[in-house]
C-alpha cells in the first residue's frame, strides 16, 4: 500500500509542476492566441479589391511588396480589423483587434476620422512604420503619414502601440475600448508583429481605410 501511496503522490506533484509551467509560459508570452484566419466573404473581397489598388503603390514607393497591414474601419470595433496581408497569396496571413479614436467624447462606438491636432480622432491613410522605441504603455512604432488626410501623424504622436484593455479574442456585438488616434492593439498581437516589422528589409506599409 506504501509504494501506491507513494506513485500517487509522485504523479500528483508531477500535475502540479506542469500545471505551474503552462500557467508561466501562457503568462510569460509563450502561448500566442493571434492566428491565421478565413474572413468573411464580403469582407475578404473588400480587402482583396484593396490589396490589389495597394500593390502597384507599394513598389512604385520602394515598400515591402510582400505584406502590408491593412485596417478596416467599416469594420466594428468587436470584430478582428486588423489585418496582416499576403501579397503574394492575396490571403490574410494574421489578424487582431484595433481600437479607434474616441473623438470629442469620453467613448465612442463609431470612429470619427480627423487630421488636426488635438482632435483625438483616428486618420485615414497610409502610413510608414517607422522605428520601435519604447513609449508610455511600452513597445511602440513611430508613424508616418504619407496622405492628405494624415500627414499630420507625427507631430499628432499618433503610433502603433499596444494596451492591455485591448482583448484577444472578438468581442462583437460589443465594443472595445477607445484610444485618442492611435492604432491601439493588444500587446500579443504587437508582439506577433514585432518580428515581422523588425526583419524587414523595406518598410512595411500600413493603411488604414473606412
Amino acid at each position: 500500500m506504501k509504494w501506491l501511496r507513494r506513485i500517487a503522490l509522485s504523479i500528483g506533484v508531477l500535475v502540479i509542476i506542469s500545471l505551474a509551467l503552462g500557467a508561466h509560459y501562457y503568462y510569460r508570452g509563450f502561448y500566442r492566441p493571434t492566428r491565421a484566419r478565413v474572413v468573411a466573404n464580403e469582407e475578404g473581397q473588400r480587402l482583396v479589391k484593396k490589396a490589389g489598388l495597394h500593390k502597384a503603390w507599394l513598389s512604385r514607393h520602394g515598400f515591402n511588396s510582400e505584406i502590408c497591414f491593412l485596417v478596416d474601419m467599416r469594420l466594428p470595433s468587436g470584430k478582428d480589423r486588423f489585418f496582416v496581408y499576403d501579397l503574394r497569396k492575396d490571403s490574410v496571413l494574421l489578424a487582431g483587434m484595433v481600437a479607434h479614436g474616441c473623438g470629442d467624447k469620453n467613448f465612442s462606438l463609431t470612429p470619427s476620422f480627423s487630421n488636426v491636432n488635438g482632435s483625438s480622432c483616428t486618420s485615414l491613410g497610409r502610413y510608414r512604420i517607422g522605428y520601435h522605441y519604447q513609449g508610455q504603455f511600452g513597445l511602440a512604432y513611430r508613424l508616418y503619414g504619407l496622405d492628405s488626410t494624415n500627414d499630420q501623424a507625427l507631430s499628432r504622436d499618433v503610433v502603433l502601440h499596444s494596451f492591455t484593455g485591448v482583448p484577444e479574442s472578438e468581442t462583437y456585438p460589443y465594443p472595445i475600448c477607445n484610444s485618442r488616434g492611435c492604432p491601439m492593439i493588444s500587446p500579443a498581437f504587437l508582439k506577433t508583429l514585432q518580428p515581422l516589422i523588425d526583419g524587414s528589409r523595406k518598410s512595411i506599409c500600413l493603411w488604414i481605410f473606412n
